[in-house]
């Protein structure tokens, strides 16, 4: 029979995990998911949308989209490559590296970014609606600007 002095006691009932150490082991299980992916040759897609990520090892490509939105990453690898789509809607990035290429499209909405870089390549469209470059500029500015966007720029 439980006593009430034992639940009091905290005899019985166990605390659940605390929210930092929940965050922590996301991130960690998020870290082994991206390796894990990099130990099977980066093919197909790699989905991190919501989840803890605040940045990604150097020297990754992946073989087809990545998915970044609503995540908190701050900064992306130079010369990253992604085969298909990037996106990065949702996220507090500011800048992009050298040397981006995306064979698809590059979501930016809804982003605080304020520069891109000028060797960007994009085989696809470029969405930078809801960001402080589409308030800035146009559409014929920025295809000034980054000569390598293929696609319509929607801003």
């Amino acid at each position: 029979m439980i006593k009430l002095i034992d639940l009091l006691e905290n005899k019985i009932l166990v605390p659940r995990r605390s929210k930092e150490e929940r965050s922590k082991n996301y991130l960690i299980a998020t870290q082994k998911k991206i390796q894990q992916y990099i130990k099977d040759g980066g093919k197909g897609d790699l989905d991190l949308k919501g989840t803890p990520i605040t940045s990604l090892p150097q020297g990754l490509t992946v073989g087809r989209n990545l998915y970044l939105r609503n995540t908190p990453i701050t900064t992306l690898p130079q010369n990253l490559k992604v085969g298909g789509n990037l996106s990065l809607n949702n996220t507090p990035i500011t800048s992009l590296p050298q040397g981006l290429t995306v064979g698809g499209s590059l979501f930016l909405s809804n982003t605080p970014l304020t520069s891109l870089p000028q060797d960007l390549k994009v085989g696809g469209y470029l969405h930078l609606s809801k960001t402080p470059i589409s308030k800035k500029y146009n559409e014929k500015q920025i295809k000034q600007m980054v000569p390598g966007v293929k696609g319509t720029i929607y801003i």
